[in-house]
């Protein structure tokens, strides 16, 4: 079974199943990925700075 997608202009496209639809995210890690990035920002740029004094 192909399912076709009309907005697909290119035949090789219409073959393709249509994109999938967003994931919803709730939120609720949003403030852990925040402090994560901002340590391995902090723990990056030490160690970079670190490398060129010694």
């Amino acid at each position: 079974m192909v399912l076709t997608n009309e907005g697909a202009g290119h035949p090789f496209r219409r073959t393709l199943p249509p994109p999938p639809s967003p994931v919803i995210d709730d939120g609720a890690r949003s403030g852990d990925n925040d402090v994560r990035l901002f340590l391995l920002s902090f723990a990056a740029f030490f160690v970079s700075f670190s490398t060129m004094i010694f």
